[in-house]
């Protein structure tokens, strides 16, 4: 029986590597303080000092982890558009306009085809849903801003108050814009399960790859 080699390549640089798990914590973590955020179910002993600052630590760290997902967005934007290493990520916009390509795909993923061969790191469905997610972390950091800027009227929320209170004045109010981040959260709730169930099920089907890549970068191709 003949063997079939694989030969190793870089798919993704450190930084895209460090910059996806960074992110992953982040929205983990938002998720998870900014529903504690909206129903404070925990209640700390009451004692007579000024020492129950539950409220604050958690709301603390839902602001240190959004702007890191802020930061590290604007940074992920950059290398895609102009590293040189993300070359191989900007070859996947050349086969969004291809039906046949978009066809073998979803077939594969309904058993009924082969995968197609993909140009680039992202198969079609990949760069859009990523497009669609990118948008996502634009809307919520856009509604999570301008709850900043209300509640933080000095410092860097002074700083950034005449350049998002627009938000509050497309939203209609800022109840509407708190409603908007809330319902935006829940969108990444559901996107979570379902991109982690979809890049088990390709490392399991493909085996070339798949989740190593964004632990370890490396792809395997075929010689």
């Amino acid at each position: 029986m003949k063997n079939t080699k694989y030969a190793a390549f870089q798919e993704f640089s450190g930084l895209v590597c460090a910059f996806h798990w960074i992110r992953a914590f982040s929205i983990f973590a938002l998720i998870a303080t900014g529903f504690y955020i909206a129903y404070p179910f925990l209640q700390p002993k009451i004692s007579p000092e000024p020492v129950n600052f539950l409220q604050a630590y958690i709301r603390s760290a839902h602001l240190i982890c959004g702007f890191a997902l802020i930061g590290v967005s604007f940074f992920r934007l950059y290398l895609f558009i102009f590293d040189q290493k993300s070359a191989f990520e900007r070859e996947s916009i050349s086969q969004l306009k291809n039906p046949k390509v978009w066809l073998s795909l979803i077939g594969s993923y309904l058993w009924l085809s082969k995968h197609p061969h993909i140009k680039g790191a992202y198969n079609p469905l990949q760069f859009v849903t990523y497009f669609g997610l990118a948008v996502l972390v634009l809307l919520i950091s856009l509604t999570g801003i301008s709850l900043y800027i209300n509640v933080y009227h000095e410092g860097l929320g002074g700083m950034l108050m005449p350049f998002f209170k627009w938000v509050e004045v497309v939203c209609g109010g800022l109840a509407n814009v708190r409603a908007i981040h809330h319902i935006l959260t829940w969108a990444f709730v559901i996107f979570i399960p379902v991109h982690i169930y979809l890049a088990v099920w390709n490392s399991i089907k493909y085996p070339n790859g798949g989740v190593d890549g964004i632990v370890s970068g490396i792809r395997y191709q075929k010689h």
